[in-house]
C-alpha cells in the first residue's frame, strides 16, 4: 500500500513557512554585512515585482490608492529607519546595524497580511494545496510566488508596496552610505565578552 504523502503536506508547508519567516526576521537584528551584489540583486528583484504589480492600479481607484499609499509608507519607513541605522567596520568589512523595530514592523506587517490572506482563501476554498505550497515561500525575498487570487485585495497589494518601497529605498541608502562613510559615521564594534 503506497504512503499518502498528502497528510504530511501541511506540516511541510508550516515548517517551510516558519523557516522563511525566521530568515526574513533575522535580518532585522544585529550586525549585517554590506553585500553590494546581493543587495543590488534584491533591489532589482523588488523593482521587477513592483513593476509586475503596477497593472493592478488599472483595476480600480482602490488598487491605485493602495499602491501609492503602500509605496509612500514604505519609502517613509525606509527613510526613518535608515537615519537610525548604524555602521561598523571590522576586519576590512563594513557592516550595518539596522533599526530593529522598523524592519521588524515591515516584515511582520507583510507576514501577517500574507498569513491572513492564505488562511482566509484556504478556508473559503479559493486556494488549492498546490498553490499553498508556492505561497509558503512568500516570506523570502521573492514575494512574486503568490497565486493571482491573493492579489484580489487592494490591502494585500498595498502591503506588497510597503515592503517593496521599504526594502528598495533602505538597501539603496545602505549601499550609498557605505560608500560615503566618514570616520565619525562608524561606531566601534562591541566586543563580546563572557561574564
Amino acid at each position: 500500500m503506497p504512503t499518502d504523502f498528502s497528510r504530511y503536506l501541511p506540516v511541510a508547508i508550516a515548517l517551510l513557512a516558519v523557516f522563511a519567516i525566521y530568515r526574513r526576521l533575522r535580518r532585522n537584528f544585529g550586525r549585517q554585512p554590506v553585500a553590494p551584489l546581493r543587495m543590488s540583486v534584491r533591489i532589482a528583484l523588488l523593482i521587477a515585482v513592483g513593476c509586475a504589480l503596477l497593472p493592478f492600479a488599472l483595476k480600480s481607484a482602490d488598487f491605485l490608492v493602495a499602491e501609492f499609499a503602500g509605496g509612500a509608507a514604505g519609502i517613509a519607513l525606509a527613510f526613518w529607519g535608515s537615519q537610525r541605522t548604524r555602521y561598523q567596520r571590522a576586519g576590512g568589512q563594513v557592516y550595518y546595524v539596522p533599526h530593529t523595530f522598523t524592519g521588524f514592523a515591515v516584515s511582520l506587517l507583510f507576514v501577517g497580511r500574507m498569513t491572513y490572506r492564505v488562511v482566509t482563501m484556504y478556508i473559503s476554498g479559493q486556494m488549492t494545496n498546490a498553490q499553498l505550497i508556492g505561497t509558503a515561500n512568500a516570506g523570502t525575498d521573492a514575494p512574486n510566488v503568490a497565486p493571482p487570487q491573493m492579489m484580489q485585495s487592494p490591502m494585500t497589494v498595498g502591503v506588497f508596496f510597503v515592503l517593496i518601497g521599504y526594502y528598495v529605498c533602505f538597501y539603496a541608502w545602505v549601499l550609498w552610505k557605505s560608500k560615503h562613510l566618514k570616520p565619525e559615521d562608524l561606531e566601534e564594534p562591541r566586543s563580546r565578552t563572557l561574564s
